[in-house]
């Protein structure tokens, strides 16, 4: 078992959690290591019923975790499904069944096995957009979604490293025929990231380096960024002067927008750098759009910030909030 991965299980030891288990080689791996360590665990497996052996990974799932003593949950998502953006909504659908059962059930963590080569893949594929520091720093160890903390546990550890311990202790797992479709960037940068340890001598090291180099200061932003976004936050709404905002740097102003947006629209990730750039653009001037579910409004000075569909009467809002613009 991975040193790396059982140092970080320090803290969780004693814990309720419970991980996601899709059947694959990461998360089977992650399953058993947490057995093995003797965690209070329970598994929770989606069965989406998008492919033919969807039900066999699911029966499979059940059988290995009454076998390790784990107790296992299986959801299935039912209904009509929708006809693009599916991958989005199968995710969404995933989490929300995972991240539901973990609020009712007292769960203090939901762990998922993204692992070192996600990493560094979606490292890549934000290199490739143009993403600023928050793209570029990755995945984080510990988010949160839905009010539930999601942890990454094996963030150092490698997929080769995971398969190898899977195949040398003769445990099954399923692999995903999207894992080798070339239409999805992810898929195109797995098979071809050779190239930058073989050509340029960029190696996996170096890049999960840099990663946790830029981690060190997306974080030390973020705390810094927390601290102003909470001067203006009530109640699921935020209202505030212009100098919030525009007497801020650049980066600052992109990083207090798009986490004050997070914050209300309730999404997991920021909206884009170029959607934020526009939003800033919009907002020298009186405007009213919409972005990552929310609505966005400026009248002269003040800028308001609520949930899409929600009422923005300046007024209203000044009464409950003035004290704090």
């Amino acid at each position: 078992m991975n040193k790396k991965f059982t140092d970080f299980m320090r803290d969780y030891i004693g814990r309720k959690i419970a991980v996601a288990v899709s059947g694959g080689v990461d998360s089977v791996c992650l399953l058993c290591w947490l057995a093995q360590v003797g965690a209070d665990v329970v598994a929770l497996h989606v069965n989406h019923g998008l492919r033919p052996a969807a039900e066999t990974e699911a029966k499979y799932v059940a059988a290995l975790c009454g076998q390790l003593g784990v107790p296992c949950h299986v959801f299935k998502w039912a209904g009509e499904k929708p006809s693009s953006g599916l991958e989005a909504a199968a995710r969404a659908a995933r989490y929300k069944f995972m991240t539901d059962f973990c609020r009712e059930n007292g769960v203090d963590a939901l762990f998922v096995a993204h692992q070192a080569d996600d990493q560094i893949e979606t490292f890549l594929m934000n290199l490739g957009r143009g993403s600023g520091l928050a793209g570029l720093s990755a995945m984080q160890a510990v988010t949160f979604r839905d009010g539930v903390k999601i942890v990454r546990p094996l963030l150092d550890v490698s997929r080769a490293e995971l398969k190898k311990y899977c195949d040398d202790n003769a445990i099954k797992y399923f692999c995903d025929e999207m894992n080798d479709d070339e239409k999805y960037t992810r898929v195109k940068i797995r098979k071809n990231r050779h190239i930058l340890s073989e050509k340029l001598g960029i190696s996996d090291e170096r890049i999960l380096l840099a990663i946790k180099n830029l981690g060190r200061v997306r974080d030390a932003i973020d705390t810094d960024i927390d601290e102003h976004v909470a001067h203006v936050m009530r109640d699921g709404y935020a209202m505030f002067s212009d100098s919030f905002l525009f007497d801020q740097g650049m980066d600052i102003r992109l990083k207090l927008l798009g986490t004050l947006i997070q914050k209300i629209g309730g999404d997991e990730y920021r909206p884009r750098l170029n959607s934020l750039n526009i939003a800033l653009d919009k907002l020298q001037h009186d405007c009213k759009f919409t972005l990552g579910h929310c609505t966005v409004r400026r009248l002269g000075g003040k800028i308001l910030i609520v949930p899409e569909g929600s009422k923005t009467s300046f007024r209203k809002r000044h009464e409950k909030t003035k004290r704090n613009i």
